[in-house]
């Protein structure tokens, strides 16, 4: 049986709510920084509280209280403000024996992982894997930034999916220092993952702004899931993780309220012939979209590693 696609035009956090819990072996999720809208959110404080309602460090219990509400102008406040409902959402859309990823930058990165910490427990935070890329402009006042992190997190830290036989090898950076045999196979990756930005003349490309290559992804949805698992990313954007799940035999759910992510996910995602929810594709992007019919003999693109 093909793998399935569903794809969800509308806010993530009312779509997610309506979804049955436990409904997935995977989880990608690359945020937006900034949703550039004035939106409202509360603000809270946790207080330790033997009967508090949440979790902390050192076994401590910690009781949330609210001590205001603010509108999105400070970033910081922000964007953690929008991300915390729906991280919660995401565990408990998760099966017992799924993984969560969330991709961001060096700037939000540590407040997530605090945040990431309490919903699933500090146990359960399996690895942070620098994503480095070596492109673009270079500060002359400080070390460039040319790294994405990626946190892993494991429902359950002592029963997970790792495939580790369907890893990926890359070259060794002194072949000449191991056998032949080794030389020709390769070796694992470690966390650091040394891969090209999506090319801007490839035919990887879909002019999205914030599209990510699609070996990143075909390398954590290979290793992280089971063949006919499902695949959440309820960031969807140009729709990337669709096209890794689909095209290495797992279903899929993507949700994105951006217009333009819908039209370009039509175009790219037609040969797996998707459901839209909320969104009705014009004929037109269906028929621009790639001329690969049966996603079963899809060829997987092949991801550009460097050392």
């Amino acid at each position: 049986m093909a793998p399935q696609l569903d794809i969800y035009f509308g806010d993530n956090l009312g779509i997610m709510r309506g979804l049955p819990e436990a409904s997935f072996d995977l989880i990608y999720i690359d945020p937006p920084f900034n949703t550039g809208k004035t939106q409202a959110r509360s603000r809270i404080q946790t207080i330790r509280d033997p009967e508090g309602d949440r979790n902390g460090f050192g076994g401590q219990r910690y009781r949330t209280v609210k001590i205001g509400t603010q509108a999105f102008a400070d970033n910081f406040d922000d964007f953690l403000a929008f991300l915390e409902p729906r991280l919660e959402e995401a565990v408990r859309l998760l099966r017992p024996e799924g993984s969560f990823f969330l991709h961001l930058d060096y700037r939000e990165v540590h407040y997530a992982k605090v945040l990431l910490d309490g919903l699933f427990g500090r146990d359960s935070f399996m690895n942070e894997i620098i994503w480095a890329y070596d492109y673009g402009a270079r500060s002359k006042r400080k070390w460039p930034a040319k790294h994405d992190n990626i946190l892993w997190y494991a429902k359950n830290p002592d029963r997970y999916t790792f495939r580790f036989e369907d890893m990926d090898r890359i070259p060794y950076m002194a072949p000449g220092l191991v056998t032949p045999e080794k030389a020709d196979r390769g070796k694992t990756p470690t966390d650091v993952w040394w891969h090209t930005i999506v090319p801007t003349n490839g035919r990887e490309r879909t002019g999205y702004p914030t599209q990510k290559p699609l070996g990143i992804l075909n390398r954590i949805i290979r290793i992280h899931s089971n063949p006919g698992d499902t695949v959440l990313d309820f960031f969807a954007g140009s729709g990337t993780t669709g096209e890794a799940a689909i095209r290495n035999g797992r279903n899929a759910v993507l949700i994105d309220n951006n217009p333009e992510a819908m039209e370009v996910m039509a175009r790219r995602l037609a040969f797996a012939a998707p459901r839209f929810h909320g969104y009705e594709p014009s004929p037109a992007q269906m028929d621009a979209g790639t001329a690969t019919d049966c996603p079963a003999r899809a060829p997987v693109a092949k991801a550009i590693w460097r050392l």
